[in-house]
């Protein structure tokens, strides 16, 4: 389950090392969304809706960032743009944001079942609008936050403990950014259940 799946990056990533995998994707914005569609045309085992996920269903503001992959729920600070240019607010744009099981529920995830998120800052809501299916997931990839990029955003801290209450451990730490002084900003981290 990839939420926040933007163009298709993280997906077209999963079809190369898992061929055979059920893909289910979310990406709120049209004009990424309809590049997903046109990039997974004709592959049957992706779906992609087009909504956000959230503990509760609502209509959100999507704060639109000059590169959309940047683009968040939550009001994009000024240290986001500093840090990497080009990613200061645009615009705004309501979206759909709902619960995952509002869409999908425990038979269309098979284990070993992956859940991915990229949220942009969004990732506790997202996760929280995912509580009542965590339990099918064997595996979390999840970017985290070190430093507060998007405005009243979670940090990995607190997401990391978050998912330990529910029986996930930490097992890897990717892709991280520094600043320039060599502060850690962001990372992708893996979580496990215990077998």
């Amino acid at each position: 389950v990839d939420i926040g799946a933007n163009r298709g990056q993280f997906s077209l990533a999963a079809r190369q090392w898992a061929p055979q995998s059920k893909i289910i994707s979310f990406e709120p914005l049209a004009a990424p969304a309809a590049l997903f569609r046109k990039i997974f045309a004709g592959d049957d085992s992706i779906k992609l809706y087009e909504a956000a996920i959230g503990p509760m269903a609502i209509d959100g503001v999507m704060h639109i960032s000059a590169r959309d992959d940047s683009s968040s729920l939550l009001p994009i600070s000024s240290l986001q743009d500093e840090i990497f240019p080009g990613t200061s607010e645009v615009g705004t744009v309501n979206v759909r944001v709902a619960p995952l099981g509002s869409f999908i529920n425990e038979s269309d995830i098979a284990a070993p079942a992956m859940l991915k998120l990229d949220v942009q800052g969004f990732e506790l809501d997202a996760l929280r609008g995912c509580e009542s299916l965590l339990h099918k997931f064997d595996w979390i990839y999840c970017e985290c936050s070190f430093v507060e990029l998007y405005s009243g955003q979670t940090l990995a801290d607190d997401i990391i403990q978050w998912l330990f209450e529910r029986g996930f451990n930490i097992k890897g730490i990717y892709n991280p950014s520094y600043d320039r002084a060599g502060q850690a900003i962001q990372a992708d981290l893996l979580f496990r259940k215990p077998c």
